[in-house]
């Protein structure tokens, strides 16, 4: 899995329906991890948060909407974009997927296509460089799409690692990011690298962000890791 994917947790008992859903998410270029039920999903969000959840209402076990419900009650996983899928097309359903805290609500049968796009429409709030929006922060602008980032309107020279370092905080502010955390976003999870590694990366971005003067934006959190702002 690269680094810089999109992480979608796909919850679908239907073997058939799951491998659709999957393939198309993988041609849409998105990390795609799967669970058949309710209890497998919290376990894969516990293990490796995903960037957003497709989710079906009814599970064996755990229900869908419980796993809405659990998830959006976490002060670690309620930012996490959540679509339903559900056969329960009656609008008092439709109601209760979003009280529960689902941010959209897909019916059966439906379009993989207007799908997929839901999908990205979710992207653009949980990682946005991931679909090629521009993120700010303070006198720093990143622009995914072309690579660039400036700081008090200056051109800054960053290496890959460090470009998506900075992607990761920027992404979410105020944020704390511990070296593993970081280990799985920027380097992938497939890759062993040293925790100490995450350091002097960090290192080499506040040096490259302050080229051109200005204050450190990075915040070390003893015990914790690293935050922007």
């Amino acid at each position: 899995m690269a680094a810089d994917q999109p992480r979608v947790l796909l919850v679908e008992d239907e073997p058939a329906q799951r491998e659709v859903l999957a393939y198309n998410l993988e041609a849409e270029g998105f990390a795609v991890s799967r669970a058949e039920t309710g209890d497998d999903a919290l376990l894969l969000v516990d293990e490796d948060a995903p960037d957003i959840i497709v989710l079906d209402w009814m599970l064996p076990g755990v229900s869908g909407i419980e796993v809405c419900r659990r998830l959006k009650t976490r002060q670690d996983t309620r930012s996490v974009p959540i679509i339903m899928l559900s056969a329960r097309s009656e609008e008092v359903d439709r109601v209760r997927g979003l009280e529960t805290g689902a941010d959209d609500y897909v019916v059966k049968p439906y379009s993989v296509v207007e799908l997929m796009a839901r999908v990205r429409t979710q992207l653009r709030r949980s990682r946005p460089s991931s679909v090629g929006q521009q993120l700010e922060f303070d006198d720093i602008t990143l622009d995914s799409e072309s690579h660039r980032v400036m700081r008090q309107g200056e051109p800054l020279k960053l290496g890959p690692t460090e470009f998506r370092l900075l992607a990761t905080f920027m992404e979410k502010p105020g944020r704390v990011w511990s070296r593993e955390q970081l280990l799985d976003r920027v380097w992938g999870r497939d890759i062993y690298v040293d925790t100490r590694t995450v350091d002097v990366h960090i290192g080499r971005l506040r040096k490259a962000l302050g080229v051109h003067g200005g204050g450190d934006p990075i915040r070390t959190v003893r015990g914790a890791g690293y935050a922007l702002g």
